[in-house]
C-alpha cells in the first residue's frame, strides 16, 4: 500500500507503526509519537491518512488519541473536531499544505513528519 521508502522510513523511525485501510484510505498510526515540550504527555498515537492516490496525492491533516493539549491550557488553533477513525476517537490537526509543498516523487511520509513536527512546535507555549 506505500511506497518502499516510506516502509523503510517507518520501520526504522516508528517500530510497532501499522498500516490499514480505513473507509478506503490509508491510515498509517505511529505509536507514542514524541511531542515535545509544551503538551500535556510526552507522547500520543499519530494516525495519517492518506488518499488512495498516495504519494502523487498529498497528504493532508493529522490525527492523535489521546488528544494533545498545552501545558498552559490555551486551545491549539484548528483541534477541537473529533473523528472517529479505527475503532477510536482521534483529535484531528486541521493543516492544509499549500500549493506546491508537497512535490510527487519527491516528498515522502519522511517529509510530512517533518511537517508535523514543525507544527507541534510552533502550537506549543513559548518558554517565558
Amino acid at each position: 500500500m506505500l511506497p518502499q521508502n516510506d516502509l523503510d522510513c517507518l520501520t526504522e523511525r516508528a517500530p510497532g507503526h501499522s498500516v490499514s485501510s480505513d473507509a478506503g484510505m490509508i491510515c498509517v498510526v505511529l505509536p507514542n509519537f514524541a511531542l515535545g515540550p509544551g503538551y500535556d504527555r510526552p507522547t500520543s498515537d499519530l494516525m495519517l491518512r492518506l488518499a488512495p492516490g498516495y504519494p502523487d496525492v498529498a497528504p493532508d491533516m493529522w490525527w492523535f488519541h489521546p488528544p494533545v493539549r498545552r501545558t498552559d491550557g490555551a486551545q491549539i488553533a484548528a483541534t477541537q473536531t473529533m473523528e472517529h477513525h479505527l475503532g477510536r476517537e482521534w483529535q484531528r490537526w486541521s493543516r492544509h499544505l499549500q500549493p506546491g509543498q508537497w512535490r510527487s516523487g519527491i516528498d515522502s511520509l519522511e517529509s510530512y513528519l517533518a511537517i508535523v513536527r514543525r507544527e507541534l512546535t510552533l502550537a506549543a507555549p513559548k518558554a517565558a
